[in-house]
């Protein structure tokens, strides 16, 4: 059991209101840059085969706790471990579109902006198809991060994005669903694209050198990035998290 309780900054449905996002409707109709339309048309592609694919009447039992649970004795432990950390990282690249640094470029504003969008539609794919089956809301505790600067903010996003990529890298063979394993293969491509811009943003030329990620390590000399359980991903993620996370049946 991971009890991750921090210092709360704000309910993730508190902060969607704050950035005018549930004023747009549902996230898949709200006005979209040209860049961010092709992912959304995407996501809702895969979505459509993984709800298809969801409507089974092997729906998991989750012990009541405080918090949330993720039972990982089946396919849909796997999938909310997924939209856990999405809701994550959405509630990132919300604060940070919505107030970035003073020393960002006109560029690196836009593209901050697009993958928020990116990280939104994620979540939103996740909480859809699970449907009665998903966790509830996150309450996220970003205090050790400073807004205020590129740096502060390119290095939280390097973290999050490598410990997604090694999530879900990590977890691809706990699936065992084709649907479910072909959509998490297209989310952690574009999350390896976000990973590869913002190292590449700090430091050009290490777009794929995940061995400063602690416990990781990498093997990007055999062409592969690394890999981490859902363990070590959400022993790294605590610090970020308020909400009480239950793990059962690892």
């Amino acid at each position: 059991m991971l009890n991750l309780i921090k210092k709360p900054m704000k309910n993730l449905q508190e902060q969607e209101k704050q950035e005018g996002l549930q004023d747009k409707g549902s996230i898949f109709t709200a006005p979209l840059q040209r860049r961010s339309f092709l992912q959304y048309a995407g996501a809702g592609a895969a979505g459509v085969a993984l709800v298809a694919a969801g409507c089974r009447k092997d729906r998991p039992t989750i012990p009541t706790m405080d918090g949330v649970t993720l039972d990982f004795k089946n396919d849909f432990g796997v999938l909310n471990y997924a939209y856990a950390l999405e809701q994550l990282e959405a509630a990132f690249y919300i604060q940070v579109a919505s107030n970035p640094p003073s020393d960002f470029s006109a560029s690196e504003k836009a593209y901050f902006q697009d993958i928020q969008f990116h990280e939104i539609a994620h979540r939103e794919f996740f909480k859809k198809a699970l449907s009665t089956a998903a966790i509830g809301s996150l309450e996220v505790d970003f205090s050790s991060i400073n807004f205020t600067t590129r740096a502060g903010v390119l290095g939280a996003a390097k973290t999050f994005e490598d410990l997604g990529v090694a999530a879900y890298n990590g977890a691809g063979k706990r699936l065992t669903t084709d649907a479910y394993i072909v959509v998490a293969g297209q989310i952690v491509s574009v999350e390896a694209r976000h990973a590869a811009y913002i190292r590449d943003m700090i430091s050009p030329g290490s777009f794929s050198d995940l061995n400063d990620l602690a416990g990781l390590g990498s093997n990007n000399a055999g062409g592969l990035d690394g890999a981490l359980t859902p363990d070590k991903v959400l022993t790294a993620a605590s610090k970020y998290i308020k909400t009480k996370v239950n793990v059962v049946n690892l």
